[in-house]
């Protein structure tokens, strides 16, 4: 199909949209919150891998960000440190943030199928402080982003199974449970021992 030709099936309007998809569950809808909370705070520390989405007068730009487990710290509840290793000086993301300061994240751990989306604002620091404060293999990143949080919620394990991108790896010890996670940000609506008994069979059911 070529893309610059009009689809006699294409979807133009957000009420044919949500046709097809039907209702929210009322657990996707309010599974949001604004603060990274401490099991929260436990999922960034072992994820070793992101990716960062910008926006700017050049386009949308998603970018990979990584180092060992716990390069991306939690300064508080609300304020997320990303250490700007060295890369291609292409510095796509950052100069998107010059212009457009709204900043997206999506961390993975290996060998757990869910995933963190967070969502926010950022400014680029050269503070010497959180420079020292982030040292990799004895060299300071030349920048890092404060990240504002505005909201964040855990994606469901279906992609990630469906792909089997972590096939065969296990879930790490120590990393918290989605029910766990969802309990914290939910403000416990929600039983994380009652989401985790229904989950494995809940994901397996709803796959496809």
């Amino acid at each position: 199909m070529d893309a610059h030709i009009p689809d006699p099936h294409g979807i133009s309007t957000l009420a044919e949209l949500e046709a097809l998809y039907g209702p929210v569950s009322e657990l996707a809808k309010n599974k949001v919150t604004d603060q990274v909370d401490p099991r929260t705070a436990a999922f960034i520390a072992a994820s070793p891998f992101l990716l960062m989405g910008t926006s700017g007068s050049r386009g949308l730009h998603i970018t990979p960000r990584g180092d060992a487990p716990g390069f991306v710290t939690v300064a508080d509840p609300r304020t997320l440190i990303l250490p700007d290793r060295r890369g291609n000086n292409r510095i796509d993301g950052l100069r998107d943030l010059m212009e457009d300061n709204r900043v997206s994240l999506l961390f993975l751990v290996p060998g757990v199928a869910e995933t963190l989306r967070v969502h926010g604002t950022a400014h680029i620091t050269t503070d010497p402080a959180l420079r020292a404060a982030h040292v990799a293999q004895g060299k300071e990143p030349a920048t890092l982003l404060v990240i504002a949080v505005q909201s964040l919620f855990m994606q469901c394990a279906k992609a990630l199974m469906r792909s089997k991108l972590w096939d065969g790896r296990k879930r790490p010890e120590g990393v918290p449970t989605m029910g766990q996670l969802m309990a914290s940000h939910m403000g416990g609506r929600v039983a994380a021992e009652d989401v985790d008994a229904t989950y494995p069979e809940r994901i397996r059911t709803t796959m496809y």
